[in-house]
């Protein structure tokens, strides 16, 4: 039984990196999807994601201390051969979520910033996507770490009219 409870969640982790497109889901989405439906703990998510990650089906990168998960080609495969396991039922309400929450997810996708330390100083790279373009990438040197953290946090909400700025000013 043990087993076919991590099989379902490994198909839901699966089925939802393959309806989002070409976005990437957070390890918070994922859980709090799974969890507020009630399908399962953390734990259990955690050791899924894991196995996925262990046999190549999903791909995981770390931004400021965020996992964001996609799924591989291999991923998708398998997807095909065993997404009959998972309930029409749960499948709709991973639709349902996608079409409630696309506007969030998207953006916590689509809008990255994170620094490095490059040399005594903190380099910030601040990213905007558009499914898989980059629309607009800076990279600004600061010195310290708190006013790294700070532009990064502050990415999120001020990015739209700092490209929106930018391409005003270019034209």
């Amino acid at each position: 039984m043990e087993t076919q409870n991590l099989l379902i969640y490994k198909l839901m982790i699966l089925y939802m990196l393959d309806r989002i497109e070409d976005y990437t889901l957070t390890n918070t989405q994922i859980n709090n999807f799974i969890i507020d439906k009630g399908y399962g703990d953390s734990f259990k998510i955690h050791e899924a994601l894991s196995e996925l990650i262990d046999k190549d089906f999903i791909t995981v990168t770390t931004i400021r201390d965020i996992n964001h998960y996609q799924i591989t080609d291999s991923g998708e495969n398998a997807l095909l051969y065993f997404e009959n396991r998972l309930s029409n039922n749960i499948k709709q309400e991973i639709r349902d979520y996608f079409k409630t929450e696309k506007i969030n997810l998207k953006k916590e996708s689509e809008i990255i910033a994170d620094y490095t330390i490059n040399g005594g100083e903190y380099v910030v790279d601040c990213i905007i996507r558009e499914r898989r373009d980059t629309l607009l990438d800076i990279k600004i040197n600061v010195p310290s770490k708190d006013l790294a953290r700070a532009i990064c946090d502050n990415w999120r909400t001020k990015s739209t009219d700092i490209y929106q700025y930018l391409v005003s000013q270019l034209m």
